[in-house]
């Protein structure tokens, strides 16, 4: 390709971002304080089968929630290998009970070729490069047939997801982030999962209200911050995927 053709590759590109971009933030301004349900009918509509979600499984929530509006919806899940038993038997009933296309998302290194190529246990030495490994780089990969994707992250998950929006530019990704549920409280969670009986990882009910890689997830006491028993005692708050 000559380097004209490369500029003006680039510059549609660039637009096409900025478009997207502007998009975003109108959608963030005019959809802040909806109805998640109204949130997801706004992406779908804008988005079509350019459209998916992810989920850690640790509870079916926004699974149940958008698949009432976009059944079929593809659900993508990110299997690093270190997931706690029950957390893949969570996958494995949501992906049975839900009106879903479960999209199982692995890392480029099994667990053991990675062990080979990097030394055992780097979750424990740097778990911000195993993250980045086995969660950021397949995430990448796996969004790029779509243009949106839906997230369930609220505002009181944690002090760095405070000021999230309803609706995002990702510029990382260079796609559109919709949050639904970004302003529910705990409480409005719970009573959404209680009368609508969605199915929630059974880690849950053992201490583990936030749950990611068993090596990296601890149990937390009672009142305590949901997140502070994710790589515990290490400074450590995000994977990457959010940030």
């Amino acid at each position: 390709m000559s380097a004209t053709g490369t500029r003006a590759d680039g510059g549609r590109i660039a637009a096409e971002d900025e478009e997207r971009r502007a998009l975003a933030e109108r959608a963030a301004r005019e959809l802040e304080g909806a109805p998640a349900r109204e949130v997801i009918a706004w992406a779908a509509e804008t988005f079509g089968d350019r459209l998916c979600m992810t989920s850690s499984m640790a509870d079916a929530l926004m699974v149940d929630l958008v698949s009432r509006t976009v059944p079929g919806i593809d659900v993508i899940f990110l299997d690093t290998g270190y997931h706690f038993a029950e957390t893949i038997g969570t996958r494995d009933a949501v992906a049975a009970m839900y009106p879903i296309n479960l999209v199982n998302v692995e890392p480029r290194r099994t667990v053991a070729e990675q062990d080979r190529d990097l030394g055992p246990r780097l979750h424990g030495r740097n778990p911000s490069i195993c993250c980045h490994l086995r969660k950021v780089e397949p995430l990448k990969e796996a969004l790029e047939p779509y243009d949106a994707w839906l997230s369930g992250l609220r505002r009181d998950d944690a002090a760095t997801r405070r000021d999230i929006g309803v609706v995002q530019w990702d510029r990382r990704r260079r796609m559109v982030k919709v949050n639904p549920i970004a302003s529910w409280t705990q409480e409005e969670v719970d009573a959404y999962m209680a009368e609508n009986g969605v199915i929630v990882n059974p880690l849950q009910y053992d201490g583990y209200p936030s749950i990611g890689c068993a090596p990296c997830t601890s149990r937390v006491e009672p009142g305590a911050d949901p997140r502070s028993g994710r790589w515990a005692g290490l400074g450590k708050t995000e994977c990457g995927i959010h940030l």
